[in-house]
């Protein structure tokens, strides 16, 4: 079968999917394998499945482990809410975990490397059609490569999603800037490692968290960019990234120095789609439902599919070794699509929270204050074990309206909204 894309989704699935004993071949544009950008979260729901692959202490070895994750107000610094990270373990069964993206990819390649998987280069799919007995690909440069199955985790840019929507990726206006400070900084010597801090402000908000045993600080600047809004192509630059800052506390601002600002990175999603299979193509991935970053579940999805795809391809195999994928595929397509439908839609949500101003921005500090640093009701329905079918999906959280709390310092009950 063949797996197009070298990404985290494309990488997991080939895995996943060579340990059932299938011959997988994976194509990827880029003449290396690498992945950009810094640092990733790996939530349980994530680290259980590392865990099955014979995976997680190779990746703890690579990451960190983190004890808290805070959320304060970017405007006055002051403490909103928190989850132990080591109590959410003990109820989860697996580690919250933060790595740096590199180091995850690499992770990946090895085990598909080791795994038998034929990695291929330099082969960019430019279309995606079903044969009679399959699946073919080409490429750009006008070689086919043709196989029983087609994954296309070929990302938000996907050529393999136009067989299933005639859609575009939809700009969410904000733009994110990344770095990493080294520990022999002042900035790190006086910031607590083992806590994933963000901090939310009226249309920004600001992220950072201990990489590598601690050898860096990752930083992730998030803000609306005025331009996007007004229409202009040249936006998200480094002279809005100051201005949507200016307004945040010290522990804010001392860190967009360290930022690169040579490289930004545009927030697009796509809207949920329903079908993510045809014939034998399938999507997978950011290519069947890239989200916003806000609950850090983009990568963690893909590897779940991947998961998933496999395990339903080793339920539908027959003793000769054929796999019968319309029962696979619908398998994965009936429990996939509606728990990612459910992650990007709750992201976009999540997002509009963290941004809020004015007497939205009070009410929600104050619901968050008010949250117990044990409640997980807002957590169960992504943490827990990745759902097979559609029954073992938990039930979603119920939210709290805004309009519930009482600003000015009164008792709240229930959780953040």
């Amino acid at each position: 079968m063949i797996v197009v894309g070298g990404g985290l989704g494309g990488l997991g699935a080939a895995f996943s999917l060579s340990r059932q004993g299938l011959a997988v071949r994976l194509l990827e544009s880029a003449p290396a394998f690498g992945e950009v950008g810094a640092g990733i979260q790996l939530a349980p729901n994530c680290t259980r499945i590392l865990d099955d692959y014979g995976l997680l202490d190779e990746a703890r070895s690579l990451g960190v482990l983190p004890d808290a994750m805070v959320m304060r107000d970017a405007v006055d610094g002051a403490e909103l809410t928190r989850l132990d990270l080591r109590h959410l373990e003990e109820r989860y069964g697996y580690p919250y975990l933060v790595v740096h993206r590199s180091d995850l990819h690499g992770l990946l390649l090895r085990a598909c490397g080791r795994a038998g998987v034929e990695l291929v280069n330099d082969a960019r799919v430019t279309s995606y059609e079903n044969t009679g007995g399959g699946a073919r690909v080409t490429l750009a440069s006008g070689a086919a490569h043709e196989a029983g199955m087609v994954i296309a985790a070929d990302g938000l840019h996907s050529a393999a999603r136009g067989l299933f929507v005639d859609d575009r990726p939809v700009s969410s206006a904000y733009v994110a800037y990344r770095g990493t400070v080294p520990a022999e900084q002042p900035r790190v010597r006086n910031t607590d490692l083992g806590e994933v801090v963000v901090y939310v402000g009226p249309h920004c908000h600001f992220v950072h968290y201990g990489l590598r045993g601690g050898e860096m600080l990752n930083q992730v600047a998030v803000f609306e960019s005025p331009k996007a809004l007004a229409g202009q192509d040249d936006w998200g630059t480094p002279d809005e990234l100051d201005a949507a800052f200016a307004g945040t506390c010290d522990a804010v601002r001392e860190g967009l120095p360290f930022m690169w600002r040579g490289k930004w990175w545009r927030m697009f999603d796509r809207n949920p789609i329903s079908r993510w299979v045809h014939g034998r193509i399938a999507l997978l991935g950011d290519s069947a439902h890239p989200p916003l970053q806000y609950i850090a579940q983009g990568a963690v999805m893909a590897v779940e599919d991947g998961w998933v795809l496999g395990e339903h391809v080793g339920l539908h195999r027959a003793g000769d070794g054929t796999v019968d994928w319309t029962a696979a595929l619908a398998a994965y397509e009936a429990v996939r699509a509606e728990h990612c439908r459910r992650v990007q839609t709750t992201s976009r949500a999540w997002g509009e929270l963290w941004h809020l101003d004015g007497l939205a921005r009070e009410q929600r500090n104050a619901l968050l204050r008010a949250r117990d640093t044990y409640d997980y009701s807002f957590t169960d329905w992504l943490y827990g074990p990745t759902a097979l079918t559609p029954d073992q999906e938990p039930d979603m959280f119920t939210p709290v309206p805004l309009d519930s709390a009482a600003v000015g310092g009164a008792a709240l009950a229930g959780g953040a909204a």
